[in-house]
């Protein structure tokens, strides 16, 4: 072993060496041979006793491939040129504090015990690859906090039956773990506060049996979840598969393809530069929320489409979201028991937001006080819930446009309610059953239905008659020049709220829509008044009433002393001039009061007309 270090040769004749004589032959360093490099590279050698090389200093390499140790080789404190262990199978290893001026590697190996790399200093790469650590029950794994790797760290396929623990760990270029699984009762990833100056790559078959735990995290590119697997420890209160909260995200998290999640996600908080990828994620909480992204800050798309489902609620409540939020072709389903598929309160996006084109809830989606800069579309989506149960909440939402067309007529509630909307697009074949309209306000509706067709869209109330939806109607026809079709809707509004008033009010609202169409028809009133006064010109002339006083009198003219009978407030002086008698003098009395009536709701019916103008 001295000759082949002096040389820089393999030493792989030698059946076994003490821990002891490599100590020695690493501290006295022999010169190397003339021409050759001086360091230590061990094969199929067994290793007994302690490698203890704690708080010392070696300048040269030291390789060791398919090595066996009888004990944990402790390495605390020490300062290396490079450490490679390959192939090797060690009861555990201690490096707590070392410092590695090129590189640290621990490839291929079997752990029966923990790695201990807390603290560590790597000053190009740290590489874990391929490397089964097989801890006692209770230990982590591979304790690795705090530790500085100065370009990448790898751990390819690393397996690992307990935690993997790189919290406050800085790693100024890549950190991979693709193909690397964690498990065990105790399988943690934990990284919390890590900082990354690359990207984090978890997939291409990572697994990971507990959370993975990136809190506080700063990630300076992607995150890579792609064919990754998070079972996660369980569903009880602040258990998560994958914890992302208060992290910084430089940019995209990548997993579209063949993600599966059996627990919480949580990313409440984060801010992401990129987009949020989950085309084809599968997640599952039966139980209660699935994903919840509150307050996050997402620069560009959430994009969940082309199949991806959701078992429990997905929670994107205040987030912010720069570009789209896409779910076409997704299928979410409410918590056992019912409840919300899609709760998003206050989120503001730039883009549009898709729940179209195959897209299907199970539940109710909840979108109040939210604001979408482009389209809310609902185009061939599936709203499946029950009668009693709300379809869709919408409440003071503010949208440019709002597609609602979905694959059939929804059996649950649709509430519109204090929402403001550009361009309203539905299909009156699929209108709710329930559809709440109080207060929602828009520029135009598509189709350009009449008003006699568009009126049973506002009587799906369930909780009764609104005036404000016939209000905003009528202002939109107005608005579009068509005056008429304005009239018909607000006299629907009088006949809708007349059930409302008390009896003598009713009958007065009768009168109104009889007479005049509450100010509406105002011709109404004027052929009423004109057959009146054919009928009552007819009658006197038969019948002419007979003079009073002493004269003189005008000459009578049946025309003139109905038109004095009927017009109040205007004397002609017919009617103080002759005075009927017999059944005449209630046909008098009858011109007066009608005239009386039709002048008082022609009136009314003009004011009304006035104050709306």
């Amino acid at each position: 072993m001295w000759e082949a270090y002096r040389r820089g040769d393999w030493c792989e004749q030698v059946p076994e060496v003490r821990g002891e004589a490599i100590r020695v032959l690493l501290l006295t360093a022999p010169p190397a041979h003339p021409g050759h490099l001086a360091r230590l590279r061990l094969r199929d050698v067994r290793v007994r006793g302690v490698l203890d090389l704690a708080e010392v200093t070696v300048d040269s390499p030291v390789r060791l491939r398919g090595c066996r140790f009888d004990a944990e080789p402790r390495l605390e404190g020490g300062r290396f040129e490079a450490l490679e262990l390959d192939e090797c199978r060690l009861p555990g290893l201690f490096a707590h504090g070392a410092r590695f001026a090129r590189e640290m590697r621990l490839t291929r190996c079997t752990v029966d015990g923990t790695v201990n790399l807390e603290s560590v200093g790597v000053g190009a790469h740290l590489c874990l690859d391929g490397t089964t650590v097989r801890p006692a029950p209770g230990d982590a794994a591979v304790m690795a906090r705090s530790v500085a790797v100065d370009e990448s760290l790898r751990a390819t396929g690393l397996d690992c039956s307990g935690t993997l623990d790189l919290g406050n760990a800085r790693v100024q270029d890549a950190l991979v773990l693709r193909g690397a699984a964690i498990t065990g009762p105790r399988g943690n990833l934990q990284m919390s506060e890590i900082n990354v100056g690359g990207g984090l790559y978890l997939g291409r078959g990572f697994r990971c049996a507990g959370t993975v735990n990136l809190c506080g995290a700063s990630i300076g590119a992607t995150v890579e979840l792609l064919d990754a697997t998070l079972d996660g420890p369980g569903l009880d209160a602040g258990r998560h598969a994958l914890h992302l909260g208060c992290a910084r995200i430089g940019g995209d998290i990548q997993a579209e393809r063949g993600l599966v999640v059996n627990g919480p996600v949580t990313l409440d908080d984060t801010s992401v530069r990129g987009s949020v990828v989950l085309r084809g994620a599968r997640l599952s909480v039966p139980s209660g929320t699935a994903l919840t992204a509150g307050r996050t800050h997402i620069g560009g798309d959430l994009d969940c489409r082309d199949g991806t489902t959701a078992h429990g609620t997905i929670d994107l409540c205040d987030a912010r979201i720069g570009g789209s939020v896409r779910f076409e072709a997704a299928e979410l389903t409410a918590p056992d028991g019912g409840g919300h598929v899609l709760r998003a309160n206050g989120i503001d996006v730039g883009g549009v937001v898709n729940l179209c084109d195959g897209f299907t809830a199970h539940g109710t989606i909840r979108l109040s006080s939210a604001t979408i800069r482009s389209t809310l579309c609902f185009l061939g989506a599936h709203l499946d819930t029950t009668a009693d149960e709300k379809a869709l909440v919408c409440w003071g939402t503010t949208a440019a446009v709002l597609l609602l067309r979905p694959r059939r007529a929804p059996l649950g509630t649709v509430d519109l309610g204090r929402m403001s909307v550009g361009l309203l697009h539905d299909e009156p074949t699929r209108w709710p059953a329930s559809l709440v309209l109080d207060g929602t306000v828009y520029d135009t509706l598509r189709p350009a239905l009449t008003a006699k067709a568009r009126l049973p869209w506002l009587g799906r109330d369930p909780a009764g008659f609104t005036p404000q939806p016939y209000e905003q109607l009528a202002a939109v026809h107005q608005r579009h020049g068509r005056d008429a079709e304005a009239r018909t809707v607000l006299v629907a509004k009088q006949r809708g709220l007349r059930p409302t008033l008390a009896p003598p009010a009713r009958l007065w609202s009768l009168l109104q829509d009889a007479t005049v169409g509450y100010g509406y028809r105002p011709l109404r009133a004027l052929w009423v008044l004109l057959c009146l006064l054919a009928a009552g010109s007819a009658l006197f002339a038969l019948r002419p009433p007979t003079p009073v006083g002493g004269g003189p009198y005008p000459h009578f003219q049946p025309l003139v002393y109905t038109l004095d009978l009927l017009l109040p407030l205007v004397d002609l002086g017919q009617e103080r001039a002759y005075a009927p008698s017999g059944v005449m003098q209630w046909c008098a009395i009858t011109l007066i009061g009608t005239g009386w009536l039709l002048a008082t709701t022609v009136a009314a019916g003009a004011g009304r007309v006035l104050r709306r103008n």
